[in-house]
């Protein structure tokens, strides 16, 4: 949290003594500068004071350039200043809901924070669209040169990436190695991939594209899959339960999770209870469908290789191997004593 040597309201206040009545209302309703803290629509204030929302519109234009032309205004710089010097220190460039809440956790605070910075000239407000969120920057360049490297580094993901924090802070640095050395800060650049709509953190702090399911978990399936992915290696349905309560703060019952992860094709059952992930490789299907896709693939192969195979692919005793060996409607052995698929 930033403390500022300066104090907002007071300064506000101040400033708002420059306009006249009706004028003043206008704006404190605009940026919830009461004490409900609320913003209200241009259309709100016009049912007010039974006029257009266009003309509160205009109003609202005039008492920010009344208070800009004014004498209290110029007398109240050194806020200006220290805003300045926060954003410089924050990236250059911000989004407005992370810039506000490091500046106060005080919803009427942040009101009057949001009118200073509307109000002073070196603040750029770059307005959310499809790409971005609302930020701030006092730097048109950087911002421009940060744009542009989200937007390289969003086209670089697939729906299915899941980069660490370090990774992908070192590719976005690879999209903006021109800007300077001072914002090439792990907690900066942390700030300016949280403009992005597109890219988003996962809670075990992984990055990828924000409308994939291992970003914005959604479901059990979701939960499971990350709890599983992070696990490594196969675990049974018990422990993925506990692992989602602990981790997410969800309630997992245990038949309920066994049965979502039977439904997605992105986990494979590979031993009694112990599931593993899809993408590492594990083929789906009983061992006697395993064992036909190992000799389909590597050709005849010995009990010895079967078995060594397979056992890469499921968690079974090798017993359970041999009895599908011996079913000779799917399986017969050459002269050589490998084994072969019956068609």
């Amino acid at each position: 949290m930033k403390k500022l040597k300066s104090k907002p309201k007071q300064i506000v206040k101040k400033l708002l003594s420059v306009l006249p009545e009706r004028t003043r209302d206008v704006l404190v309703s605009r940026y919830g500068l009461d004490k409900d803290s609320e913003r209200s629509t241009l259309e709100k204030i016009g049912k007010k004071y039974g006029i257009t929302r266009e003309r509160v519109r205009q109003i609202e234009n005039y008492a920010l350039s009344s208070i800009k032309k004014s004498d209290q205004f110029k007398k109240e710089a050194a806020i200006f200043e220290e805003l300045d010097g926060i954003i410089k220190e924050l990236g250059g460039i911000v989004a407005e809901e992370e810039l506000l809440a490091s500046l106060s956790k005080d919803k009427g605070m942040q009101n009057h924070i949001h009118l200073l910075l509307v109000l002073g000239d070196k603040f750029k407000k770059e307005k959310e669209d499809e790409h971005f969120h609302h930020r701030w920057h006092i730097d048109e360049k950087l911002a421009k040169q940060v744009h542009e490297a989200l937007m390289k580094l969003y086209k670089n993901l697939t729906d299915d990436d899941l980069i660490s924090e370090l990774d992908i802070i070192a590719a976005f640095l690879g999209h903006i190695e021109e800007v300077d050395e001072s914002y090439k800060k792990e907690e900066i650049v942390r700030r300016w991939l949280n403009m992005s709509k597109g890219i988003g953190k996962n809670p075990l702090g992984e990055w990828g594209k924000a409308t994939s399911p291992n970003v914005r978990s959604k479901g059990m399936r979701d939960y499971a899959f990350l709890v599983i992915r992070r696990h490594g290696s196969p675990i049974h349905f018990r422990e993925v339960a506990k692992e989602i309560e602990k981790t997410f703060g969800r309630k997992a019952h245990v038949a309920t999770t066994h049965n979502e992860l039977i439904k997605d094709p992105r986990f494979v059952l590979v031993g009694r209870g112990l599931y593993a992930l899809s993408e590492w490789g594990y083929a789906s299907g009983v061992v006697k469908d395993v064992i036909r896709n190992v000799i389909s693939k590597n050709g005849p192969l010995t009990k010895d290789e079967i078995i060594d195979k397979v056992l890469k692919e499921r968690y079974v005793k090798e017993n359970t191997i041999l009895v599908n060996l011996q079913n000779n409607k799917f399986f017969k052995k050459d002269s050589d004593g490998r084994y072969m698929v019956l068609k």
